[in-house]
């Protein structure tokens, strides 16, 4: 597993990034002649192509170079590890000057992709006229909608989709004698957790109380998307005051209130030592997360179970894509096709998803390569489970579009603020949730909706 872009993938440098396309994309007249474009699609068959990803998708399209060469012997393909968060500054960067510097194709996560297509409206190719959009059905239902498609563009193939799920540890549940599946909602969650909590001293998950890290909102994220919402409307309207986002920061008041919070203040390592010192019994964290539990502590195998999460109000859902990433092509690339091709053989063969599945833990958007045996194995790890099919019921599940738009970044600063008020100070959820709208309004123009 790649450990350092997990740590970072869905927020890493995102507020500053956020700051720098706002204030670059007014240098270049905010989607004028610097926000690039002035490509040209060139020979499909042959030419030189650069790819910009981070580690571990790096490596492993990189190791998929020789069988797309085994094809395609004329197309030279070059693949970067940027590094993640440094790659957002580098697209930021190349785009703000009219897209001559930046890479062919380019790896970028959903927190990032609408923000610059919309800061920066011809910096990406437009893939429908090389073929893309024969593969709107083929992807995990709401990856589409939520980053590829807009206006009719093709703006992108998504590469991976990572559903919400609730890693707990079995034997303090069966301690404690609860039994994780009579948990139909959050509101049954916290019953749980007073329980196993008294009978075991464990509390029964973790956050990033004072938001030492941009991504202390996770959780919150998550209870949102769980009910089909987010931080921004379809139209671009604000809607941290709704019904949903009350109920969701509420619920975290509830489990704090409760005593069933651990503080995880410090990021990443705060995380791992948690684990290692088994201060919570449930992690309600993504798809990719299963690995980094597996390699933190091998010596608890058969401890761990898996399910979806909780649902917020009961029989709500208890599927969301909480995060996915894309290959793009560059606006300014000469040679669109070439590095189409190369995007489209990464992508859309399902041996390739289920190949970087296999060696990084990258969970497929592709919805075929979920036919492969490896998503419907057991895992030792997890008491004879089959992860695969536990995520992939929730990636067959509708999904809604979130619109993350090229605010995201000032939303979450905003929104973790809310929460650390919440959790260190006892704040009423709708009244800070208030507040944060109203900043959000002021500094970006957007109505609350």
């Amino acid at each position: 597993m790649d450990i350092s872009r997990r740590g970072v993938l869905r927020v890493g440098g995102a507020l500053a990034v956020g700051a720098g396309l706002s204030g670059l994309a007014a240098c270049s007249g905010s989607g004028g002649s610097g926000s690039g474009g002035g490509g040209a699609a060139g020979d499909a068959n042959k030419g030189d192509i650069t790819v910009w990803s981070w580690s571990g998708p790096a490596a492993e399209m990189k190791a998929l170079v020789p069988a797309f060469n085994a094809q395609y012997p004329n197309i030279k393909v070059t693949v970067r590890d940027i590094g993640n968060p440094a790659i957002w500054d580098k697209i930021t960067t190349g785009m703000a000057a009219g897209g001559s510097s930046l890479a062919d194709v380019m790896h970028i996560g959903i927190d990032y992709l609408p923000g610059y297509t919309e800061k920066f409206p011809n910096g990406l190719a437009d893939l429908t006229g090389l073929g893309a959009d024969r593969y709107r059905d083929a992807f995990a239902p709401g990856v589409w909608e939520s980053a590829v498609s807009r206006d009719g563009r093709v703006n992108a193939l998504p590469m991976e989709a990572n559903s919400g799920g609730f890693y707990y540890r079995a034997d303090v549940f069966e301690q404690a004698g609860v039994d994780v599946k009579s948990i139909e909602t959050w509101d049954d969650a916290i019953v749980a957790g007073k329980t196993i909590k008294a009978k075991t001293g464990k509390y029964l998950l973790g956050i990033d109380k004072p938001a030492s890290i941009p991504d202390a909102a996770n959780f919150f994220q998550m209870l949102l998307q769980l009910q089909g919402v987010f931080y921004f409307d379809l139209e671009g309207k604000i809607t941290l005051t709704s019904a949903e986002s009350v109920k969701a920061m509420t619920i975290i008041k509830q489990l704090n209130d409760a005593g069933l919070v651990a503080d995880l203040s410090g990021g990443w390592n705060a995380q791992i030592a948690a684990i290692k010192a088994g201060t919570c019994a449930a992690v309600p964290m993504p798809t990719w997360y299963g690995g980094i539990i597996q390699e933190t502590v091998p010596e608890e195998k058969g401890k761990w179970g898996v399910r979806l999460p909780p649902a917020v109000r009961r029989g709500g859902s208890t599927a969301a894509t909480v995060n996915s990433t894309y290959l793009t092509v560059s606006g300014a690339s000469k040679q669109q096709a070439a590095a189409w091709k190369f995007v489209e053989f990464v992508l859309t063969r399902p041996e390739n998803p289920v190949k970087i599945y296999q060696e990084k833990g990258i969970a497929p958007a592709l919805m075929k390569a979920y036919d492969d045996p490896v998503f419907h194995t057991s895992s030792d790890f997890f008491g004879g489970q089959k992860p695969g099919e536990v995520f992939l019921e929730a990636l067959k599940a509708k999904s809604p579009a979130f619109n993350y738009s090229a605010d995201y970044a000032r939303a979450l600063k905003a929104v973790t603020d809310a929460q650390t008020k919440v959790l260190l100070k006892g704040a009423d959820p709708a009244e800070v949730l208030k507040q944060a709208a109203d900043q959000i309004a002021q500094q970006t123009g957007r109505k609350v909706a």
